[in-house]
């Protein structure tokens, strides 16, 4: 295919650089080749539509959050062909995140370790970027947006800035996801405490409700949690989704183990690490989250997903839905129609 071919010749050049310069010419690459109408020329995945939190999906191979920081680059991202863009994190003020270098290739593991620290231009910039996308304006697809809080707001007051971020992106959103999981921000995986998240969750739930009377629609919020929990935290959470009528639940996030990288260049970099290596960490609080939720709420998978075999084992835990991220940096945009293919309906 197209697409696989010159990721394979571009690929060594990427992986010369850089990781974070890397990331930083590939995105307004894509920007500019959508604009030209350059991605259209890539192979797409066939329809497979899902229907998940009341949204359609038109097929389950969605972006993670993370890639896209700002919202600057949704419409090249658009033209890969997922089923859903998810962009984020974004705080209620612009912040620089932790100082470079801040993100590591671990080539041998197929991993990455990033400690990038929610770096982003804040929720205003955010929202008028989304606002400016083709993809918004044109209601192209399905727009996950992502909030977090500020590194210097106190972790008593991260409610403060959770509300804050949903009442500005609630219009533009198809979904909110509500990041309690990143390593890289102080004190922040601390609001998957039981009582902790119970009082983030009753006040977010309060603050959808008043949005949506407001709007006169519905955007549905999901949690996106770490790998690095047990399962009486799984337990915990599982029950206060359900309590608090959250309406989706991400799983997971990066990992803070270096079990699966000891030993390999930049294993000890602090921050969260992804890729091959959180795969089956994630599969595994996939499974424990559906035996606990069952069909109450859905699922979207996310973690180590370098293969149709991986986006499938995902499923098959007890995901709807699948997001990619550190495996497009390994395997490039073919990826995305290799998950989709493995994923597709026999009656779609």
């Amino acid at each position: 295919m197209p697409d696989k071919f010159l990721y394979a010749l571009t690929r060594p050049l990427l992986f010369s650089l850089d990781p974070e310069a890397a990331h930083n010419l590939t995105l307004p690459a894509l920007q500019r080749a959508a604009a030209c109408g350059l991605a259209k020329l890539l192979a797409r995945p066939a329809p497979d539509a899902r229907h998940v939190m009341g949204i359609r999906f038109p097929n389950p191979v969605g972006l993670a959050a993370g890639l896209d920081k700002d919202g600057a680059y949704i419409d090249g991202l658009a033209a890969l062909g997922f089923g859903f863009i998810e962009v984020g994190t974004v705080t209620p003020r612009a912040q620089p995140g932790n100082a470079r270098p801040r993100m590591f290739r671990l080539p041998a593991a197929k991993a990455i370790i990033n400690r990038m620290g929610f770096n982003n231009g804040g929720v205003d910039a955010f929202v008028a970027n989304v606002q400016a996308s083709k993809f918004y304006q044109n209601k192209e697809g399905v727009l996950g947006l992502n909030i977090g809080k500020n590194a210097d707001t106190p972790i008593e007051n991260a409610a403060d800035d959770y509300l804050l971020c949903l009442q500005k992106v609630y219009p533009y959103a198809s979904y909110v996801t509500v990041n309690v999981s990143s390593p890289n921000t102080k004190n922040l995986r601390q609001l998957q405490g039981a009582s902790e998240l119970d009082a983030l969750l009753s006040r977010l739930k309060d603050g959808q409700q008043r949005l949506a009377d407001q709007h006169q629609r519905y955007v549905p919020i999901t949690l996106k949690i770490a790998p690095d929990i047990d399962g009486e935290q799984i337990k915990n959470i599982a029950d206060a989704l359900l309590r608090h009528k959250i309406d989706g639940v991400i799983a997971t996030n990066t990992t803070i183990t270096r079990d699966a990288v000891a030993g390999l260049p930049h294993a000890e970099e602090m921050g969260g690490l992804s890729g091959a290596p959180v795969r089956d960490l994630s599969t595994a609080v996939i499974r424990c989250l559906k035996a606990e939720l069952g069909d109450a709420l859905p699922i979207i998978g996310v973690g180590g997903i370098l293969s149709g075999a991986d986006a499938k084992a995902k499923i098959d835990a007890g995901a709807s839905l699948v997001q990619l991220y550190s495996g497009l940096i390994y395997q490039g945009p073919a990826l995305i129609r290799e998950c989709a293919a493995a994923l597709r309906q026999p009656h779609a």
